[in-house]
């Protein structure tokens, strides 16, 4: 079976409201679930190529103070 993650995510959420993100990004998170983890790098590969340098910096920092 070929499943194409980025694709069915991109499907999936095509037309969902920002609450409607928001609370699939909790619940994938509160669950913590390995098969979750796919869909939430796509929401952070879409964060990241659609983030300016400030942007970018800002997440980075959270990131390593995160990691800390």
């Amino acid at each position: 079976m070929n499943i194409k993650i980025r694709d069915h995510i991109l499907n999936n959420f095509k037309n969902a409201n920002k609450e409607e993100i928001k609370t699939s990004i909790e619940a994938s998170i509160s669950e913590k679930k390995e098969i979750t983890l796919p869909g939430l790098g796509v929401f952070f590969e879409i964060l990241w190529n659609n983030s300016d340098e400030n942007s970018k910096e800002y997440i980075l920092n959270t990131l390593k103070k995160s990691l800390n």
